[in-house]
């Protein structure tokens, strides 16, 4: 307090004890591939479908890069950032063919066959950084997704990226076509911090004005972002339309999709009078902790809120003091959090817990410079299987 010495009313600004956490976007996207044009190697924030055509291009046959962009915004999304890997190939021929030719079958679509190691990229220091090593730089992207991408260097880098930055989640297509049958389908490998989806879609193709199949993950991404706004991270992206989609490369049946759904393969479905719907909400994982989407994906939140919301913790004096003003932030915190409905249970005592206190910080640890929190939540988990148990009454007599 400082000192006065001539008599007076002197006015003093005081912090106030609560520091509110505030939970960041859960629904901004990486997207990594191939455009048509514009910069590359150089992360450009996008936040609808007329500036992506204005930098990039439309859609194109030199990769599925826009396709992605294109069922991203239709289905919700309002922005990502574009990594374009490399410089567009050849020009259409058809735009080189003289007028009144007849139109030529729509070309093939696919992505640079070097498209693993454009992914993969390199991390020479700052301003020098290529592929996924540009998105280490952009702490907001919450999702990463390279459309049509499918090998399996590709799709590992992808998820160990994610694993490393930890509140990322990795979106991730299936092949077009399925060589053997459905029960050998290739699978990414085991990761609790992405998802799997089968199989591509039939969308228009303005540019070639065609019907063509697409990968889906794109327009995953932007029903994410969707449900995220509307309902919040915590509700499982799934029983949701598709939009975009004409119709699917396979049409899957109950039986096909229970060889699928426990191997964590999410599918596109398309139901009479329904619509095709996005009919799975689970992660890579074998760990059944981890096994929907929405539940990693919460905790992901969850711990980057927590993360940015304490850094003022940092050189604080290590007292009773400062635990008691953890404990209340963090409370104030996961109660919003519970009355948003993404946490089971009646009351906050069910829903969650935060504990900070002597046992978990004894004079040793405290010598070490470590303040130790520990929080417990009890995530609401998707009704996957609705089970109705009907039988019929049985008439007593009177």
């Amino acid at each position: 307090m400082p000192t006065y010495q001539t008599p007076g009313v002197y006015v003093e600004e005081v912090e106030g004890g609560s520091r509110p956490i505030e939970a960041g976007s859960t629904n901004i996207v990486g997207f990594l591939g191939v455009a048509q044009k514009g910069p590359v190697d150089e992360a450009v924030l996008v936040t609808n479908w007329t500036q992506y055509t204005k930098i990039f291009g439309g859609l194109h046959t030199g990769g599925w890069l826009a396709h992605g962009v294109y069922q991203f915004f239709q289905n919700g999304g309002t922005k990502c950032f574009i990594n374009n890997l490399a410089p567009s190939g050849v020009e259409e021929e058809a735009a080189e063919n003289a007028e009144g030719q007849e139109a030529e079958a729509p070309r093939k679509i696919e992505n640079p066959q070097d498209i693993a190691k454009l992914i993969i990229g390199k991390d020479e220091g700052a301003g020098k950084k290529t592929g996924l090593c540009l998105f280490d730089t952009i702490p907001e992207i919450a999702l990463v997704a390279a459309p049509g991408v499918t090998d399996p260097a590709a799709q590992d880098a992808i998820l160990s990226h994610c694993e490393k930055n930890r509140f990322r989640f990795a979106v991730l297509d299936s092949p077009e076509e399925l060589e053997k049958g459905i029960d050998t389908m290739p699978m990414p490998r085991d990761s609790i911090m992405g998802a799997y989806y089968f199989p591509w879609i039939s969308m228009y193709d303005t540019a070639q004005d065609a019907d063509v199949y697409a990968p889906p993950s794109g327009g995953i991404c932007g029903v994410y972002s969707r449900v995220d706004s509307l309902r919040g991270v915590h509700k499982a992206p799934a029983n949701e339309i598709l939009r975009t989609a004409l119709g699917l490369k396979y049409n899957l049946t109950d039986a096909e999709q229970e060889l699928l759904n426990p191997k964590g393969i999410n599918c596109i479905r398309e139901f009479p009078g329904r619509g095709i719907r996005v009919w799975g909400a689970r992660t890579i994982s074998s760990n059944p902790e981890w096994r929907y989407i929405n539940v990693r994906r919460l905790f992901c939140m969850v711990e980057q809120a927590i993360q940015n919301g304490t850094n003022w913790v940092v050189f604080e004096p290590n007292t009773r003091d400062l635990w008691k003003k953890i404990t209340r932030n963090l409370t104030s915190f996961l109660l919003n959090i519970w009355r948003s409905g993404a946490l089971f249970g009646d009351t906050p005592e069910e829903a969650f817990y935060v504990r900070c206190d002597d046992e978990l910080n004894p004079p040793e640890s405290i010598d070490a410079g470590y303040v130790v929190v520990e929080v417990g939540l009890a995530p609401a988990k998707p009704a996957e299987f609705v089970v109705f148990r009907v039988s019929q009454k049985t008439l007593e007599n009177e």
